[in-house]
């Protein structure tokens, strides 16, 4: 085969496929471009062609415009940029908020349908903030090259593109961001603001040890400066009615073996705690000890409430062959949260969760992929979903948040 890397193609648009990137087909092979929009006539450079069933390809050239393009919100990630000096992170940026909202909605879709079995429309609902998805991350990370230079990769590299402006970051860290200076010697800046006000600037994980408190609603929670915390403003308080919004209070048992796994510092047990009762027993499963520190603090209204430091697999596996009958009981009528990460639950904990057999699951997902492959396991399992929403946490990104609501058949 010809080496084809590089060689510039006209192409049809004709669909969104996971990841961010668009569907057109060169010769019969599909070709995944970034860039785009359905319905586009694109000229698009060949990036990777060492698959034999699809390429990859950057677009260099709009022919014939989508009326969903609009200029990009960053505009040293747009189209009029070579595609190496074009900034990572947005990739969503050339397309009008509400046709971004749509094509998530579609892919969440389209993935339930093949790989859950599940066909259901999933709305994906906008969040608090500016129209423009602008101004909402409270989270940033910047790399340094070895020459100093300050900015985000390019997409797909360790490249670091020198930009002038960070448009998806709040408002505080675009005015922190050391972006017109040289900072030789460093590898990393990360930019970090509270919802109490505090805004700070880390060199190469600077300020370890430090505790900051977030705030949703009336409820405050420690964590540690550079621990997880959802990044858009409006994220943790969104997830938190989601999950109490999704529980069936009439299969709700307070007393029962209450789980939430992957549970962080505690936010989405607080959720459920706020909405049962101080008797509610849950207990907050998660790796990072320190994270586990302050879930025991800032669950401590919940006389029931506890916080074990354990993977969640180990965690699920240990209970599977240990339980004894009272136990089994227990967590049978258990309502189970999880908030697993980018890759998912996986079969491991899906196994577990079916020996278990508890009566409810609320999932909450940042990955359609993860949580389609995991409701289809969980479905063959006896569980069937019985709602589920989607939510535009990362605007301008291809990313997408979804909650969904589970029970045992």
């Amino acid at each position: 085969m010809a080496e084809t890397t590089g060689t510039e193609l006209e192409l049809d648009i004709t669909n969104v496929a996971h990841g961010g990137v668009f569907v057109a087909r060169h010769e019969g092979r599909v070709v995944f471009v970034a860039d785009a929009l359905p319905g586009e006539r694109v000229v698009g450079r060949v990036i990777e062609d060492r698959h034999d069933r699809y390429w990859r390809a950057d677009t260099v050239r709009v022919l014939s415009a989508s009326p969903d393009r609009q200029d990009h919100v960053w505009a040293e990630a747009g189209v009029d940029r070579d595609p190496a000096q074009r900034a990572g992170g947005a990739e969503f940026g050339h397309i009008r908020p509400a046709r971004q909202r749509e094509l998530k909605r579609q892919v969440l879709e389209e993935n339930l349908r093949r790989m859950g079995g599940v066909d259901r429309e999933v709305p994906v609902a906008a969040l608090p903030g500016a129209e423009d998805g602008t101004g909402w991350r409270t989270r940033v990370r910047l790399h340094v090259d070895e020459d100093g230079r300050v900015g985000p990769y390019a997409p797909r590299s360790h490249r670091v593109v020198e930009v002038s402006d960070l448009p998806l970051a709040a408002p505080a860290l675009r005015e922190l961001a050391p972006l017109d200076r040289r900072l030789p010697g460093t590898s990393s800046i990360d930019l970090v603001q509270t919802s109490t006000g505090t805004a700070r600037s880390l060199a190469d994980g600077e300020g370890a040890g430090a505790v900051v408190t977030e705030r949703v609603g009336d409820r405050e929670f420690r964590l540690d400066l550079g621990g997880f915390w959802q990044v858009h403003t409006a994220a943790a308080a969104t997830l938190s009615d989601a999950v109490s919004r999704f529980v069936d209070d009439q299969l709700f048992d307070p007393a029962a073996a209450n789980l939430d796994l992957y549970g962080g510092v505690g936010l989405l047990a607080a959720a459920l705690g706020d909405r049962f009762g101080p008797a509610t027993r849950i207990t907050s499963v998660e790796s990072d000890p320190r994270a586990t520190e302050h879930a025991q603090e800032n669950l401590a209204d919940w006389v029931g409430a506890s916080a074990v430091t354990e993977r969640v697999d180990r965690y699920l596996r240990r209970l599977a062959g240990q339980a004894s009958r009272t136990e089994r009981s227990r967590l049978s009528r258990a309502t189970v949260v999880l908030d697993p990460p980018r890759s998912g639950a996986g079969k491991d904990v899906v196994k577990s969760l079916a020996a278990l057999k508890p009566a409810q699951l609320v999932y909450v997902a940042c990955d359609p992929v993860a949580l389609s492959r995991d409701i289809g396991a969980l479905r063959r399992e006896g569980y069937e979903v019985t709602a589920l929403e989607g939510f535009d946490l990362f605007p301008n990104t291809h990313h997408v948040e979804a909650v969904a609501s589970l029970v045992r058949t």
